[in-house]
């Protein structure tokens, strides 16, 4: 029966073509043209089969270079025997060796549609996507191929090289649309990138700087989150979060982020940002007569010893303290724990008659004789000698003038200047701004600058 079925097949093999010859010699191959070819596998369902003799025939021509006598072997065995999908890849193969990528798909689909776990069809369709520029749908054929065998090392490494290669480019792409504005395109390139390597935190990263940057803060901080769960050490995004949660009125988990990021890396600029934000706690707890002092047309004695006590409290600690003269005007004032310190600290004294009188406007020369003790603590023995024998001119204040001292230091320190006549204007009262402005140049000198 065998001898009967081959010579069938060589029967219908002459009536394909009257000109081919009736003795064809079989090549044998020492040296493959295309080693890379995965030799489609015969099932044992199907070894059995009289097209195996015809198709091995094919392989081996096209093997040795011969793809006319290899097609018309494949040709010939599929003719005989459609379901013979070992011919189906190998002559997708042939179209491959040729350089016919869109013919080679079509004959390795033919054979997945019979087979959809066949390795060598699958291998050989990532190939022909290759070919035709497809490497997105390359890779994904390449890894359905390699989950059906796992043993085809070089299968896996070839991957990798495409995944690389293919992010590399859709990064290039996505920073370079992210640079010129076309944030849709950027966030398009990026999914596309991401697609292909999803373990990579920095496509994350940098797809939320472009979300933000569009003004989706919802999907920025999901992608920076993703991008901490694949990089628990990225201080950048720690730092973003917490920008994003401050944004949106989240404080203490704006507050949180600020310090995992600084736990990580130490930033100036984080730093910073936390710094205020805990500032800005503060401020709130403060009374409102204290946040409203900024704002205040003038300022009060009460408002100046309430300055002086939140900003400059840790300068006040370190001053000699002495028991102040009883105060009998502070006890129900909103002040009363800083008009109590400052008095004490011998920043800012009380009247004879024992009252602070804390509503009472303050003047520039008031000012400047609060600051004068508080410049004497916060300088440097050699800054503050320089400051005493500055020669600073006053236009409207005597040198034998009782708080001309004070009114100078103040000058010399740059805490208080004079106006452009130079005049210091020692009984204009003080706005809120300019109190607010002389206390923190003094935070500065003390290293106890804050935004409160």
């Amino acid at each position: 029966m065998r001898t009967l079925a081959v010579s069938s097949l060589v029967l219908v093999l002459a009536a394909a073509g009257a000109c081919a010859p009736r003795t064809i010699a079989v090549p044998v191959v020492t040296a493959p043209k295309f080693p890379e070819f995965v030799r489609p596998e015969v099932p044992a369902a199907l070894a059995g089969s009289d097209a195996v003799f015809m198709y091995d025939r094919g392989w081996r021509f096209l093997q040795a270079g011969d793809f006319r006598s290899a097609e018309r072997d494949l040709a010939l065995t599929l003719r005989t025997t459609p379901t013979f999908y070992p011919a189906e890849a190998a002559s997708g193969y042939v179209a491959l060796a040729q350089s016919d990528g869109n013919m080679a798909l079509t004959h390795f689909d033919r054979a997945l549609a019979r087979q959809p776990d066949y390795t060598s069809a699958l291998v050989g369709k990532g190939q022909a996507l290759l070919a035709l520029n497809r490497e997105p749908e390359a890779i994904a054929a390449f890894e359905s191929a390699l989950a059906a065998n796992p043993t085809l090392v070089d299968l896996r490494r070839r991957i990798e090289v495409l995944r690389f290669r293919n992010v590399e480019r859709g990064l290039a792409a996505a920073r370079e649309a992210a640079r010129t504005g076309r944030r849709d395109d950027a966030i398009r390139a990026y999914t596309d990138a991401i697609a292909s390597s999803p373990e990579s935190a920095f496509l994350y990263r940098e797809l939320a700087v472009v979300e933000r940057e569009a003004g989706d803060a919802e999907a920025a901080l999901t992608y920076f989150r993703k991008a901490l769960e694949l990089d628990p050490g990225d201080a950048g995004s720690h730092a973003q979060i917490a920008e994003l949660l401050e944004a949106r009125g989240d404080a203490a988990g704006a507050l949180a982020a600020y310090s995992a990021s600084l736990a990580i890396e130490a930033n100036a600029t984080v730093a910073g940002k936390r710094d205020a934000l805990v500032a800005r706690g503060e401020l709130a707890k403060l009374p409102e007569s204290y946040r409203a002092i900024d704002t205040a047309p003038q300022v009060t004695r009460g408002d100046l010893a309430a300055l002086i006590g939140v900003r400059l409290g840790q300068l006040l600690q370190a001053m000699p303290m002495r028991d102040p003269a009883v105060i009998t005007d502070a006890r129900t004032h909103w002040a009363e724990n800083w008009i109590i310190a400052v008095a004490r600290a011998g920043v800012m004294e009380s009247y004879e008659n024992h009252t602070f009188q804390p509503g009472s406007a303050v003047r520039r020369i008031d000012l400047a004789q609060a600051l004068s003790p508080l410049l004497a603590g916060a300088a440097s023995s050699p800054l503050l000698k320089k400051w005493q024998s500055a020669r600073v001119t006053v236009a409207d204040l005597a040198p034998d003038h009782l708080a001309f001292p004070a009114a100078s230091l103040a000058v010399a320190s740059g805490v208080l200047a004079l106006d452009p006549d130079g005049l210091f204007q020692p009984s204009r009262t003080v706005t809120g701004q300019e109190a607010v402005e002389a206390i923190q140049k003094l935070a500065v000198i003390a290293g106890l600058a804050d935004r409160r």
